[in-house]
């Protein structure tokens, strides 16, 4: 797949500039993402819930306790809203009115389906696992089988998403760059920090590389 459709549904019309409906823009924010936003409705009331996630080709998995409404209700196959952001800077203008963000952001659209095979669930537990720490399924103990079944696995293939992308410098009005103030961009990546060991870590057990060299992208 290259392009989603648009639709009236994920059509951008406030900067539609910024958007694209590329898979290749798409997906790189969704993987670059630790965590995704759920949107959905039950009963009238509409909820949004913050949650792991992470993507098999054009399918977004989510997991979580048996007991989630968040699963209980995706399962069901009402229509869900999922969304991912990233915030790479802070862009400050010499006016309060232009101030902004660098971002990158998905939003995706689709219905919610159980996982209905133990191959299908361990596939995706450790696509989930991977996503959040690659190198980390092979190096810890795998899921047993109580812990399988107190799993939920949620399958959302993608029918329509939307990337939206703000980069480069403040945008001021002309007559403000004359103003005496300071006015640029303050990136704020995501830099990991030294590991910190477990206080129950056993004895000469040394930091994989894979922990110590890790970098989110």
């Amino acid at each position: 797949m290259t392009d989603f459709p648009t639709t009236d549904r994920n059509q951008v019309r406030r900067m539609p500039t910024r958007a694209s409906y590329d898979a290749t823009t798409i997906y790189p924010i969704i993987d670059e993402a630790l965590i995704c936003h759920v949107g959905f409705v039950e009963d009238g009331q509409p909820f949004v819930i913050p949650t792991i996630h992470a993507r098999m080709d054009n399918t977004i998995v989510l997991h979580g306790a048996k007991a989630s409404r968040l699963l209980k209700h995706a399962a069901t196959g009402a229509p869900l809203c999922i969304t991912c952001t990233l915030v790479d800077g802070l862009v400050l203008a010499r006016s309060v009115f232009h101030h902004s963000m660098n971002y990158r952001s998905a939003v995706l659209f689709g219905r919610g389906r159980l996982a209905s095979t133990t191959e299908e669930k361990w596939a995706a537990l450790e696509t989930i696992t991977e996503h959040v720490m690659p190198g980390r399924w092979a190096d810890a103990r795998q899921p047993n089988e109580i812990e399988m079944n107190a799993t939920s696995v949620i399958l959302v293939d993608i029918e329509e998403a939307t990337a939206k992308v703000r980069t480069g410098p403040p945008g001021d009005d002309e007559e403000d760059y004359a103003l005496p103030i300071w006015a640029g961009v303050l990136p704020t990546p995501m830099i990991p920090q030294p590991p910190v060991d477990d206080p129950r870590l056993n004895e000469g057990i040394d930091v994989p590389g894979y922990v110590d060299a890790y970098w989110r992208k």
